[in-house]
């Protein structure tokens, strides 16, 4: 028997949950195929996290690729055809794989498993990214380093807390439901040991009746815990710098982990601060979405309190 995943026509940081759901479903050991044939766009988080689908199962999935020509010319130009074929059985018409020279796909995805990919990401990305950050979305030339610096610490979580390798993917595109306006989007995903079983490794961790995936969402990112010792400089503060930027240029973080998603957002967006519940899934999803700055400075973000929303 095989359990068929039926992937959204709209791949999204929120939607996504649908494949999250259904996957939970399939008990360990059964066929399954990720049935992608009307999926019509995906974001960078929808690419990335479809790879870790094919992660978190010690069997091979199957992967029926999108039937519309246009989504699979630009997946292909992404990189995730390249990749998916080393983790899926592919079914469906795969285009010869070609360069990413649009300048929509800022980074293509890229797999990430020692610190040596992290630097090699950064250096690749460093002179486009100041092109489409201060000529294309008119922000301060000052966001490029910062920039560099966020996408670096991003990724670092990767190395030093998913315990196996993970993705990453940068794209620029038209966000019209909300702003407007274009984004830069900054996906980092893995389906590794995730924030909870990571602080739970720390020498000093302290369990409590409360603790669980929305508890380490908010040690984590909220209060900058780390599985690290405090004497230990420089190590577990990457969440926090990432705040810092987010916070800066009116950004948007979002990070799911285990069975809850937590987020920091700004005027322009309606997420809850915390979503308890969620369908378990291994490793930490990350999102950041920087907007094109029209008007003066940026509104400070929301700020995800102790408050938690629980999800439906």
């Amino acid at each position: 028997m095989t359990s068929v995943i039926s992937v959204p026509p709209s791949l999204d940081e929120h939607s996504f949950e649908q494949v999250f759901e259904q996957l939970a479903t399939v008990p360990e050991g059964e066929k399954i195929l990720v049935d992608a044939r009307h999926a019509r766009w995906a974001s960078p988080y929808g690419l990335t996290a479809l790879l870790c689908v094919a992660q978190s199962r010690a069997d091979r999935m199957g992967f029926a690729v999108p039937e519309h020509a246009d989504t699979v010319s630009y997946w292909s130009r992404t990189g995730f055809f390249r990749h998916a074929a080393e983790l899926y059985d592919l079914h469906g018409t795969v285009p010869r794989a070609r360069d990413a020279l649009e300048s929509d796909v800022l980074l293509e995805i890229t797999p990430i498993t020692k610190s040596d990919d992290v630097h090699g990401v950064v250096g690749r990305i460093q002179h486009k990214a100041a092109d489409i950050l201060h000529g294309q979305l008119n922000l301060d030339t000052a966001i490029t380093g910062a920039f560099g610096m966020t996408l670096s610490e991003s990724c670092q979580n990767i190395v030093e807390h998913a315990g196996l390798g993970g993705w990453v993917a940068v794209q620029t595109y038209k966000y019209s439901r909300r702003l407007g306006r274009r984004v830069v989007v900054i996906a980092v995903c893995d389906a590794g040991v995730g924030f909870r079983k990571s602080l739970e490794s720390s020498p000093g961790h302290r369990r409590s009746d409360r603790w669980d995936d929305a508890m380490a969402l908010e040690d984590a990112v909220l209060r900058a815990v780390s599985r690290f010792r405090h004497g230990d400089k420089g190590r577990g503060q990457g969440l926090a710098g990432i705040r810092r930027f987010v916070g800066r240029w009116d950004g948007k973080l979002s990070v799911r982990s285990g069975t809850a998603r937590i987020a920091i957002t700004p005027e322009w967006d309606e997420d809850v601060p915390m979503t308890e519940g969620l369908p378990f899934f291994p490793g930490a999803q990350m999102q950041v979405t920087i907007p094109e700055r029209l008007g003066d400075a940026p509104v400070r973000p929301r700020s995800a309190g102790a408050s938690r929303a629980r999800s439906r």
